[in-house]
């Protein structure tokens, strides 16, 4: 669906693309910039249709990755093991991060 949306949108780009390209002047050219029109939709569609033709299947309905081995993250820091009394983990909401974007974070919560 969404690849089929991308497609339609480049298409129909490109159609407004040759309708909205200005015509000379020249009142003994009817149709010269049809050509140029077809050749770029034609040359566009190719590109288009080559990067769709190469992009890799979708995952097979119900397939979820594996998840990550044991220790894969490492342990916790030693700062996070040790909570006062009273004191919780926040739920993991999204947190931004200059230079590396929004990461899922925890906090301490001591009440």
């Amino acid at each position: 669906m969404h690849k089929a949306l991308i497609g339609f949108a480049a298409a129909a780009s490109l159609g407004l693309a040759t309708v909205a390209v200005p015509s000379t002047a020249d009142a003994r050219c009817f149709g010269c910039a049809v050509g140029a029109g077809v050749a770029a939709g034609l040359i566009g569609g190719a590109i288009i249709g080559g990067a769709i033709a190469n992009s890799p299947p979708p995952p097979p309905p119900g397939y979820y990755p594996p998840p990550p081995p044991p220790g894969a993250y490492g342990p916790a820091p030693a700062a996070y093991a040790q909570l006062g009394p009273g004191c919780y983990w926040s739920r993991p909401h999204k947190v931004w991060i200059e230079g590396y974007g929004w990461q899922w974070r925890r906090h301490p919560i001591c009440p």
